[in-house]
């Protein structure tokens, strides 16, 4: 990952039409889980769940098995970096 962000792989879903979901652990700070979307146009951006607010990793990863319930496709990246940053291409959408 560029500029030294370590990731993860934690789930391997479809190569052709699995959604991919970010979980970035803010160390101290809690977690942020992003999911990949598309805007009107087609461009690749990223909607932060919980409001964008970071949560307890429990959380994050209840929200996360919730997800892989409902769509066994799904990839999930795991990402450290006490800034939030990801390294994935797109902003974050509201």
């Amino acid at each position: 990952m560029a500029n030294a962000i370590p990731a993860t792989v934690a789930r391997k879903g479809s190569a052709e039409s699995g959604t991919v979901l970010l979980k970035v652990n803010l160390l101290q700070a809690g977690v942020k889980v992003l999911s990949q979307v598309r805007d009107l146009e087609g461009r690749l951006g990223w909607m932060a769940a919980f409001q964008g607010e970071a949560v307890s990793e429990a959380d994050a990863d209840a929200y996360l098995e919730r997800q892989v319930a409902r769509d066994p496709d799904v990839w999930i990246i795991e990402i450290e970096d006490r800034e939030g940053r990801h390294g994935f291409e797109g902003p974050i959408m509201s």
